[in-house]
């Protein structure tokens, strides 16, 4: 379903951005170094949130739920702290799946302006979320509405996603013919608030993107299919970065990690990374998969005292995503609706 364009120039420009599952990236790494990754995992910036039941608010239903099934649930923000003053929203939302019981990496992007109920401050944007309480409240925002059982998250700004795609050299993007313009606007502005040079998109096709161009490309959404086409890009950036990963020299990619740790903030600490990894590793995961929430037929624009949000039934959506992230069930759009 294609969403309704909007006009407004004043928001036109202002920042989308990625984020990646920096968690997983470093994970991958730790086989044979143990040592070093303690030491350079304990670079990452620790942001401490009340992590109870109640803070969370995480049900009683939730958590035995969550203790059926052999995951672990992480929320993944990425926000743009270019401009002082200005409180960040997290415009990219993911909740990223180690499923070790189906041998899965899972993606699930929620559409940033699904209407929700956040703690404090009535029904709202989720991406709000994050503006208004931080981690803390962008968690349990989560938690709250898609009776989750959430405690995890890692965030990563817009300029640092960029440093991070250029320290791993780049990722291969197959970029169509009506998104060349656009990448190529985004860096523009990119590079003036961070002046530094940029390379112009020339060619449409299969081609190495920089850190500036690959979040300049996940940063469209005045394409065909608007904020939904977003979030598919935001997935194909990642799963691109994560193969290129997988397939790198384990020691080559443990000389890189102290640089891609400044980069992150999270509530995980160095052991909390460790025990992860270990545990993915021995579960043998390797396959990404993805999906976004709401989907195609539960999705729908609605103009409420004049702002445009995406509303959804919460009940039917919280069903596809337990399915999804528990029971490895692709959701199915209902085609009556």
């Amino acid at each position: 379903m294609a969403r309704r364009k909007k006009a407004n120039k004043k928001n036109k420009y202002k920042a989308r951005r990625i984020l990646f599952v920096i968690l997983i990236l470093l994970v991958l790494a730790i086989a044979g170094y143990l040592g070093n990754m303690f030491s350079n995992l304990s670079k990452v910036k620790t942001v401490k949130i009340t992590e109870t039941k109640e803070a969370l608010e995480v049900s009683d239903k939730a958590v035995e739920k969550s203790n059926e099934y052999d995951v672990i649930n992480f929320a993944f923000f990425g926000i743009d702290s270019r401009e002082s003053g200005e409180t960040a929203r997290s415009d990219s939302i993911m909740i990223a799946t180690i499923d070790k019981e189906h041998n899965k990496i899972k993606l699930s992007s929620i559409m940033r302006d699904t209407y929700v109920s956040i703690s404090g401050h009535d029904k709202d944007k989720i991406t709000h979320a994050y503006a208004y309480g931080g981690p803390q409240l962008a968690v349990s925002t989560l938690n709250k509405n898609f009776d989750l059982n959430i405690k995890y998250f890692v965030t990563v700004d817009f300029f640092d996603m960029e440093k991070i795609i250029d320290t791993l050299g780049g990722v291969e993007i197959d970029v169509k013919k009506d998104e060349i313009d656009l990448i190529n606007g985004y860096s523009v502005e990119t590079s003036t608030i961070s002046k530094t040079k940029r390379k112009l998109v020339t060619k449409s096709g299969l081609q190495v993107l920089n850190g500036m161009q690959a979040v300049s490309y996940t940063r469209i959404r005045y394409t065909a299919g608007g904020d939904f086409v977003r979030t598919e890009r935001q997935r194909t950036v990642l799963t691109a970065l994560l193969n290129k990963i997988a397939s790198m020299d384990k020691a080559k990619f443990a000389t890189i990690v102290p640089t891609l740790a400044q980069y992150v903030e999270t509530n995980l600490g160095a052991t909390d990374m460790l025990s992860i990894g270990i545990d993915a590793l021995q579960a043998g995961i390797s396959n990404i998969d993805q999906e976004r929430f709401p989907i195609d037929g539960n999705a729908f624009d609605k103009k409420i005292n004049g702002i445009y949000y995406l509303t959804t039934d919460l009940d039917l959506t919280t069903e596809q995503i337990h399915d999804y992230i528990y029971e490895d069930i692709k959701p199915v759009m209902d085609t009556k609706k």
